[in-house]
């Protein structure tokens, strides 16, 4: 399995285009996809550029209806013609907003109409073969990241805080899965333990935003003992486990994640590539 990312926040070097955003390419033996398609149609300038073609594709996936993991989407659908598009069933219905850096909408504001027959909905869970599952983050057991308290919806009864119920999990694997954790607005030890009460399998590795930012001024988050902890569990209840993270984990946040989890714990950035057996 080959995965690549073509937009994140950083770069290391090169002529490859950051932005706060997130897209993988992922590439098997049975399919190729994208996870997420970034904040605007710079993944495709980065994929041509790692000699990546985004035409050939089989599907997309979207991990939930935030602009940075959704704003690209437009520009894939002009230029992949046949590529369908899985995303949650309440994703489209809802208008996202956030009230970091003064209120603002963070959702696609675009007539994707044309463009709904290649649209396919996911509900709480659907298993598309013994290896590729497309679910729901249900388990409840652990906190959410605190800084979801800044993020709002709109179902068309008013402005609420954002329950997250267009955020979905990307599983995939015969013996170990490869999990793409999106953002993990849901909370990361509840995306882990989710998939592992539905499919019964160990992750191997887990790729993803954290969504646990560095606290600043005016905005406090997880405290350090509160970072500590969920690197201990991780270490105790996912000690196989590789964790590949960026896009919304803070930098200082990951340092000192990276003090508990030591090299079970990495660091990805446009243009990173991997391959995972």
């Amino acid at each position: 399995m080959k995965i690549a990312v073509l937009s994140d926040n950083r770069a290391e070097g090169g002529s490859l285009e950051p932005e706060h955003g997130l897209s993988l390419y992922l590439e098997t033996a049975q399919f190729s996809c994208l996870l997420d398609v970034g904040a605007s149609d710079r993944f495709i300038r980065n994929a041509e550029k790692m000699n990546i073609d985004i035409r050939a594709v089989d599907f997309v996936f979207i991990s939930h209806g935030h602009m940075d993991h959704i704003g690209g989407l437009p520009a894939f659908l002009e230029f992949n013609q046949t590529a369908p598009v899985y995303l949650s069933e309440n994703l489209l219905s809802q208008i996202y907003y956030s009230e970091r850096n003064g209120f603002h909408r963070i959702s696609l504001d675009v007539d994707l109409t044309p463009y709904e027959d290649r649209f396919v909905n996911v509900g709480p869970g659907i298993v598309f073969s013994h290896e590729l599952t497309l679910s729901m983050a249900s388990s409840r057991q652990y906190p959410r990241p605190k800084a979801n308290q800044a993020l709002y919806k709109d179902a068309g009864e008013g402005i609420v805080p954002d329950d997250f119920n267009h955020e979905i999990i990307f599983a995939f694997g015969s013996e170990q899965l490869f999990v793409y954790s999106g953002c993990a607005h849901r909370g990361l030890l509840n995306i882990l333990d989710s998939v592992r009460l539905s499919t019964g399998k160990k992750v191997g590795t887990l790729m993803g935003g954290f969504h646990l930012l560095d606290s600043e001024k005016g905005r406090l988050y997880e405290s350090p003992d509160e970072i500590d902890s969920i690197a201990l569990a991780l270490k105790a209840n996912y000690p196989e486990t590789n964790f590949i993270t960026g896009h919304c984990t803070g930098e200082k946040v990951y340092e000192r994640l990276r003090n508990k989890l030591e090299n079970q714990l990495n660091r990805f950035y446009t243009g990173y590539t991997t391959i995972i057996e």
